[in-house]
């Protein structure tokens, strides 16, 4: 086998690879979607199947398990190529917990779904579009390899920390208001900081991105506001 049809062959298959993780994190934006699509029409049925569908990314997770220990084994790559591999390792690991969190958000819905309605509810939609947004962006930079991209994606997710932080003290006051909202609105934070999460995993894609394309580590600062932590936000009954 000519040195060429081995460089070909390898290319072949992490061009396969990439491949799968994109459709894999399609995948996981398209659950993010439809959970939020299920809590504005408090549809338990349809909640129960966002979960199960899970299982698909899940499934994609470990079959690119197995392919990156088959390029290892059969391709022993070397240098940048072996930050290919990792990297999309990595990213896979990051994707298969956005999807994780989707399901927790159609998980949460089911419970929400069975008392009355609560305006703060259609907040949600806001913090699910900027975080699917990051997914798909980060996850387009990773396909074209173009860091400068995802870095751009990693310096976005500022916003949706400002978003989260903005609806955590909104529910807050709801919840202080009146007692009766205090379940309902404990289901939307729990929601709330799972979306939040998803574009913490996002970020991470855009760092193994970095190093992936230049070998060294994104060594930015990034400006996070999530604020939910701040000692002077406000506490339930205090």
């Amino acid at each position: 086998m000519t040195k060429d049809h081995i460089i070909k062959s390898y290319d072949s298959e992490l061009a396969r690879l990439t491949g799968e993780i994109v459709r894999m994190g399609e995948l996981a934006a398209a659950q993010l979607e439809a959970a939020i699509d299920v809590v504005e029409r408090r549809d338990d049925r349809a909640a129960q199947r966002v979960v199960a569908n899970d299982d698909a990314i899940d499934a994609l997770e470990q079959e690119i398990s197995h392919d990156v220990v088959r390029l290892l084994a059969l391709r022993a790559p070397m240098a940048g190529d072996l930050r290919n591999v990792f990297a999309a390792l990595r990213i896979a690991s990051d994707i298969e917990r956005i999807g994780d969190y989707a399901a927790n958000v159609a998980k949460r819905s089911i419970p929400l779904s069975m008392v009355a309605p609560v305006a703060p509810t259609s907040g949600l939609g806001l913090l699910a579009r900027l975080a699917a947004a990051e997914v798909r962006d980060v996850l387009g930079a990773y396909a074209r390899q173009d860091a400068e991209q995802g870095y751009q994606v990693w310096k976005r997710d500022a916003k949706l920390d400002e978003a989260y932080t903005g609806y955590f003290r909104q529910l807050l006051t709801y919840m202080m208001e009146d007692p009766r909202n205090i379940t309902p609105c404990t289901h939307l934070l729990f929601m709330a900081k799972n979306i939040e999460r998803i574009g913490d995993h996002a970020t991470n894609i855009a760092e193994n991105l970095w190093y992936q394309v230049y070998g060294e580590p994104l060594a930015k600062q990034r400006d996070n506001r999530d604020l939910t932590s701040n000692p002077d936000m406000p506490r339930l009954g205090g």
